[in-house]
């Protein structure tokens, strides 16, 4: 792919976001093709070493913040037809209460998955006190001559570590997909205000 067309197709699926913030972003990837192309490759090898559109597309949508975009969509359309005012009013007790409602189970989803995080990690640091403590045990019952409990503590110390080591790539994990789906359905809520052009009308 050449980095003309490279550019007109991500600014293609940029549609919608404000423009300056997209003349920006294909500015910045125009140099970076340019600078790779400096440094030797061929201009595909460049335009191919610079990722895949639809990642740097969701990339920047995921970057430009929500109140940029809606404040752009409201400066494109600032003034509002005479119907379209009375409709606002009018339906105002209704899109009111389904916005309320909508920003709270969306919330409370995020809290509950949040909370999860965090209770996996609470585990973790749990395991990884009680495998700390049993250590810290087993060596005061070797010293005060008593081989016996110093060995059962050992193996509980040893135990827990185990676990700790467990949960900390579970949590990793959960923690990664959790951001991952944060991250989604950020997106998802932002290009619900992108309005592509062409249907701005």
């Amino acid at each position: 792919m050449t980095k003309i067309k490279f550019l007109l197709e991500l600014n293609g699926r940029l549609s919608g976001l404000p423009k300056n913030a997209v003349e920006e972003r294909l500015g910045f990837y125009s140099e970076m093709i340019e600078d790779r192309i400096e440094d030797g490759l061929s201009e595909e090898e460049a335009v191919a070493a610079v990722g895949s559109i639809d990642e740097i597309a969701e990339q920047i949508t995921a970057d430009i913040p929500l109140t940029r975009i809606v404040k752009d969509n409201i400066n494109q359309k600032s003034r509002l037809r005479p119907w379209e005012i009375t409709l606002i009013v009018l339906g105002f007790p209704i899109w009111l209460s389904l916005l309320v409602a909508a920003v709270s189970v969306i919330v409370s989803l995020y809290a509950v998955l949040w909370s999860v995080v965090v209770s996996l990690w609470a585990v973790f640091i749990t395991f990884t006190g009680t495998s700390l403590g049993a250590l810290a045990s087993c060596a005061a019952h070797i010293f005060t001559a008593h081989p016996l409990s110093g060995a059962a503590m050992l193996g509980a110390a040893l135990v827990c570590a185990g676990f700790s080591i467990l949960s900390f790539c579970g949590c990793k994990s959960v923690t990664k997909g959790v951001v991952a789906l944060t991250k989604k359905i950020a997106i998802r809520i932002k290009k619900c205000f992108i309005k592509k052009e062409g249907h701005n009308e």
